[in-house]
């Protein structure tokens, strides 16, 4: 329909199960914006037509970049972690203005998780971070609170539960859940439990659905939580490797594998596998991309192909 070539150049540096397109596109349904780390953040209209381009820096580090853009209202906040200059910021759709920036205290290495939104009357974006997660106020850009996390590498992104968010960590490390609403350091004050989580990587986020929270590790194993007191309720292995993190709907998660295998789960105290799905991949394709619903069809990229499914 329409194809914008944004930037040229050199990129920055890339871990091999990163790339350059690894952030997904934002949109409003008039806007959308897309975010390529040392290419830039860019708007345009859902039509093609160009609003506004930014140089966001060079993004220097060992992995890459990875934070997708969110837009609230009518800014669009971006996480500018990296391991030399690191920030969050917010700009505005219209013109790609700045509205404000904030400093992000400690370099966190990267840049791969995304911003997510709190629920309620107070909405607090809550972002992710190398050694702990942290508040900001989605009007100034202010520093609400920071929590220390439990282990190194904070890609997962943070998961909004009923006056909750879910907290893993990349490394090996306890999955914990944070009380949101804080002031300052809320480490001792705001951490509602913490489970010892042993597996080896995590990358995939964790998904709330059914009053349980359900994680796959990078290595396939299943997991499951009460989102309550964050008992565990079941551990299985699923089978496959995970990089992308898992969607809700109809009552279902599903969660996809590297391979292109589509494990199906009803959300319970007990592991119930509904099915198993594979796409017609040929074998030297790779899968860590979300599958995106919409309008009673289904979305699976891989690094090859774009799968478009629909019920028959």
């Amino acid at each position: 329909v329409w194809r914008e070539t944004v930037w040229t150049g050199e990129p920055e540096k890339s871990h091999a199960f990163n790339g350059w397109a690894s952030p997904t596109c934002a949109t409003n349904g008039q806007h959308v914006v897309a975010f390529f780390g040392r290419g830039g953040l860019h708007g345009f209209r859902v039509d093609g037509q160009k609003l506004w381009s930014r140089d966001l820096g060079t993004f220097e580090g060992q992995w890459g970049t990875g934070a997708s853009p969110m837009i609230v209202g009518n800014t669009v906040i971006q996480n500018c972690d990296a391991e030399v200059k690191a920030s969050i910021a917010a700009f505005d759709l219209e013109t790609g203005k700045t509205v404000w920036e904030t400093p992000r205290d400690v370099p966190q290495r990267g840049g791969w998780s995304s911003p997510v939104m709190t629920h309620g009357e107070k909405r607090e974006i809550v972002l992710n971070g190398f050694n702990g997660v942290t508040g900001y106020d989605p009007a100034d850009g202010k520093k609400l609170w920071f929590c220390k996390s439990f282990a190194g590498r904070g890609e997962p992104t943070a998961v909004p539960g009923d006056g909750i968010i879910f907290m893993l960590n990349g490394l090996q490390g306890d999955f914990y859940a944070v009380r949101p609403g804080g002031q300052g350091e809320v480490t001792s004050s705001h951490i509602a439990w913490h489970t010892p989580r042993k597996e080896k990587r995590d990358q995939p986020s964790p998904i709330v659905a059914g009053g349980v929270v359900t994680v796959v590790s990078m290595d396939g194993v299943g997991s499951s939580y009460d989102e309550k007191t964050g008992s565990v309720l079941w551990r299985e292995r699923l089978g496959g490797n995970f990089t992308s993190s898992p969607i809700a709907a109809n009552g279902l998660v599903y969660f996809q594998s590297d391979s292109g295998e589509t494990v199906v789960l009803k959300p319970g105290a007990k592991l119930d596998i509904v099915s198993r799905n594979a796409l017609p991949a040929s074998g030297d394709e790779t899968f860590r991309a979300s599958l995106t619903p919409s309008r009673g069809q289904m979305f699976s990229r891989s690094n090859k192909t774009l799968y478009c499914l629909q019920s028959k």
